[in-house]
């Protein structure tokens, strides 16, 4: 269980709605890391494809069509949030002043949530995997990911992956590519090509895009 603590005022003053989807509009994002405030743009950035170069593995494959998880949006964004924030050494920059901020935009519409669920227990407990992430214009920007059973997260990603194609987004933005993520076809591109790919994408206006 993890330890409540209250946000710092300070660092979640810097974090307000307007800042961070300012941030998010210019390829930058935040982390807090031992109470410090941090601001981060990669060089390189890293981004999933919202095409056929998205890839899925057999097996992941064969447990997706098993049905052995249904996934849901915005369930319980709060608790996707601990969750990922959970077990990990290098979660701690999933800080008290990020949940509180993060659940913001969410209230206003701009960040959400990802829940893959044990088959027919959909509400029932804790997800069993899931992801959060940011939503602007036709960019989504993925934050973080956990499981708990086996896969769970995957088929979290991968749904939210079809949606974002089914629903017109340009842009699946992952910050830093990764062993885990290049085996789904993640690549990186130049700061500066990202940067003009962001400003048509987050300039695309409500209609164009079915949003999440």
């Amino acid at each position: 269980m993890l330890r409540s603590v209250e946000p710092d005022p300070e660092i979640l003053a810097e974090l307000s709605p307007e800042k961070l989807l300012w941030a998010y509009a210019h390829g930058v994002f935040p982390m807090v890391d031992n109470g410090a405030l941090l601001w981060f743009s990669p060089d390189p950035r890293g981004l999933l494809p919202l095409d056929g170069r998205f890839h899925v593995s057999r097996s992941l494959r064969r447990t997706i069509r098993q049905g052995r998880f249904e996934c849901t949006v915005d369930k319980c964004f709060a608790a996707v949030m601990d969750l990922c924030s959970e077990g990990r050494d290098e979660g701690t920059w999933i800080s008290p002043e990020m949940k509180a901020a993060y659940g913001r935009l969410h209230d206003l519409g701009f960040a959400h949530s990802v829940e893959a669920w044990p088959a027919g227990r959909v509400g029932q407990g804790a997800p069993a995997g899931g992801l959060y992430g940011v939503s602007i214009g036709a960019a989504f920007f993925a934050e973080s990911m956990f499981h708990r059973q086996t896969d769970a997260g995957k088929v979290a990603l991968a749904y939210l992956v079809e949606r974002l194609i089914e629903r017109g987004y340009a842009i699946c933005d992952v910050q830093w590519t990764t062993d885990n993520l290049r085996r789904f076809g993640a690549f990186d591109i130049q700061r500066d090509q990202y940067l003009d790919m962001l400003v048509e994408a987050v300039s695309i206006k409500p209609g164009t895009v079915t949003y999440l």
